[in-house]
């Protein structure tokens, strides 16, 4: 794989969840949050397929593989359920 998409990929996770992270540690709202989360999910995208692709990074792989569900979650809860989020 062509090292400049691989780092392409790995910065671009990195910097999409920090983004992500501020916008959810400033509780902005629900609908912000859950966008916030959308973001995530690329990043978690763009780490796995960093970590698959590159390849002294595979547990980098496999736990973005894990924190796409969990981010997953995150957008059903927040931008697509109509049930309240409780404090």
């Amino acid at each position: 794989m062509n090292q400049t998409v691989l780092t392409a990929l790995q910065y671009y996770g990195a910097g999409a969840a920090t983004l992500a992270a501020l916008i959810v540690s400033l509780n902005l709202g629900r609908r912000i949050t859950g966008w916030a989360f959308v973001l995530f999910v690329t990043s978690s995208i763009a780490l796995t397929a960093w970590g698959f692709l590159d390849h002294n990074s595979e547990g980098i792989g496999w736990q973005n593989v894990a924190l796409l569900v969990i981010n997953a979650v995150g957008v059903w809860r927040y931008l697509i359920s109509k049930h309240e989020v409780r404090d």
